[in-house]
């Protein structure tokens, strides 16, 4: 597929400094680009790169044009990353228009109810009961279990598996091998010290404008929900336990577990490899740094916190200066005490 520069201003609101009919078909960094490439400059870093980028279109802030002229067209915005990943989402989504479908071979339960122009890749397996909302596209090798609901304009790649019962809103994406709706980690030990299971017989629900990562595993409720709420985003390899409930617009990054019936309130970040203990009330903007263990917190909305066990960041790093300076101070401490020795036996 080919592009002018003026058919891609349009889709941006963007103001054309060179050639209109520039044609371009692909994507690339600055750094890489060449002829035939769009790529976009949002950091002031990258300027040697602008000048020297092959690149046939650069997308560009208002406030980073450069005073020397360039080989490039320029497409003026407001805001580069914006606009570059508004084109971004329009390309990926050209490319998914021609799904359509119920691919062979896949099997779909009579009970199951299918909205208009959805996909269906081979080897997906829709149960009984079960709701696909309209324009939602499922990816080859998918399996969702009786009376689940799926909503309109949903992406689910390959090899995701979501138990009975879960709900998934519009305008989600889970990635590939993501698993919705397992069992919890329900058990408790009997007087013999065996491990007694705990059916889990709650939900998974996931609202609207949420994506998954790859591999994320999110367990179902052992009674009620656990429930992801709008705008969350979740990144690859989470684990979200039993009863979970993450606000809205919060961010997860990759390797973060969350014990059961924890709550998150809407608007945080959760740091890589975060480990946040169960049945706490975490408030409203939290930020948890990488690698933190939480296990308690205030109810005060806004903190940053770090450490395991997680307090407040400024602390925190304070407290790595002492605990970086621990063998001199115990180096200086030996010589006191050696010298106090001394002075006492003088």
């Amino acid at each position: 597929m080919q592009f002018t520069a003026q058919q891609i201003a349009g889709l941006i609101n963007a103001t054309i400094q060179g050639n209109p009919q520039t044609v371009v078909s692909s994507f690339n960094n600055i750094e890489a680009a060449t002829k035939g490439d769009l790529t976009f400059m949002g950091n002031a870093k990258y300027n040697e790169a602008l000048l020297k980028s092959k690149a046939s279109i650069i997308l560009i802030g208002k406030d980073m044009v450069p005073d020397q002229p360039l080989k490039a067209t320029l497409l003026v915005v407001e805001d580069a990353y914006a606009a570059f990943a508004t084109l971004l989402q329009i390309y990926q989504q050209m490319h998914v228009e021609g799904l359509k479908g119920v691919e062979e071979p896949a099997f779909v339960a009579e009970s199951a109810r299918l909205g208009e122009n959805i996909y269906i890749g081979a080897f997906t397996y829709i149960n009984n009961r079960s709701s696909i909302g309209k324009n939602t596209k499922i990816y080859p090798g998918c399996y969702l279990g009786e009376n689940v609901t799926v909503g309109e304009n949903t992406v689910i790649y390959a090899g995701v598996k979501i138990y009975h019962d879960s709900v998934i809103g519009s305008n989600v994406i889970i990635h590939a091998g993501a698993v919705i709706g397992a069992d919890g980690f329900g058990f408790v030990p009997d007087k013999a010290g065996i491990y007694k299971k705990i059916p889990q017989i709650g939900n998974v629900i996931i609202e609207d404008d949420v994506e998954i990562g790859a591999n994320t595993c999110i367990d179902r409720a052992t009674l009620n929900a656990t429930v992801i709420k709008k705008g969350t985003k979740v990144d690859n390899l989470v684990q979200l336990a039993h009863n979970v409930v993450v606000g809205e617009h919060t961010g997860i990054a990759a390797q973060v577990g969350v014990s059961g019936s924890t709550q998150i309130g809407a608007h945080s970040m959760i740091a890589g490899q975060v480990g946040i203990a169960g049945h706490l009330k975490l408030p409203e903007r939290l930020v948890v740094t990488a690698q933190s263990g939480v296990s308690k917190l205030s109810d005060t909305p806004g903190q940053i916190v770090s450490g395991s066990p997680a307090f407040a960041m400024r602390d925190h790093l304070k407290s790595n200066v002492f605990f970086r300076r621990l063998p001199e101070l115990e180096k200086r401490i030996a010589e006191l005490e050696k010298a106090l020795e001394k002075s006492k036996n003088g």
